[in-house]
This record gives C-alpha cells, sequence and structure tokens, in this order.
C-alpha cells in the first residue's frame, strides 16, 4: 500500500534543511534502492524556497510508514512542524500500473 507523507517545516528552518539536506538524501536513495519510495521532493515557498517535503512510500500500514517517515534525518534534526501520513491511490501515470 502507498502513503503520502506531508511534512510542514518549522517557519525559519531553512539553514537547518540545507545543513541536513546531505543526509536526508543518503536517507532517501537507500528507500529508493529497496523499492520503498516512489516519488519525493520538496514543497516551495513563494520564494522558490523549499518549506516542506511531500514523500510517497510503499509500506504494509500507517504504522510502518510513520516508522519509516521517523527515521528522516530531518525529523531526527526536528526541522518539520508537522507530519501527515495519508493512504495513497497512484491512479494516473503510475508507471507499475
Amino acid at each position: 500500500m502507498l502513503f503520502a507523507v506531508i511534512c510542514a517545516d518549522k517557519p525559519g528552518h531553512l539553514d537547518l534543511r540545507m545543513e541536513t539536506r546531505p543526509p536526508h538524501v543518503e536517507w532517501l536513495n537507500g528507500l529508493n534502492s529497496e523499492g520503498t519510495l516512489k516519488i519525493a521532493g520538496p514543497f516551495l515557498d513563494t520564494d522558490g524556497k523549499p518549506n516542506g517535503s511531500l514523500l510517497i512510500l510503499k509500506a504494509d500500514n500507517a504504522e510502518d510508514a510513520a516508522a519509516i517517515a521517523a527515521q528522516d534525518p530531518y525529523a531526527k534534526a526536528g526541522l518539520f512542524a508537522s507530519v501527515e501520513i495519508k493512504p495513497y491511490n497512484w491512479v494516473f501515470n503510475n508507471p507499475e500500473a
């Protein structure tokens, strides 16, 4: 099953995001290589600067998706003001459909 992980950064924490980006990308590469990561990328503010994240993860249930998301270096660094996890149905342009 797929889950959308929707994360909003704490205001004024762009420096923390950029400092933590290398281990975050390394973590995403690991998820990608094991087939857990389907989509990932940042939300952008009106100036085009990242201010949140969207991940689409493959997991057995919401609890497993939350456990995976909790391992994100961004989450461990305290970047996020909020994290929401929702079941997701990839209907259009799904390469696995």
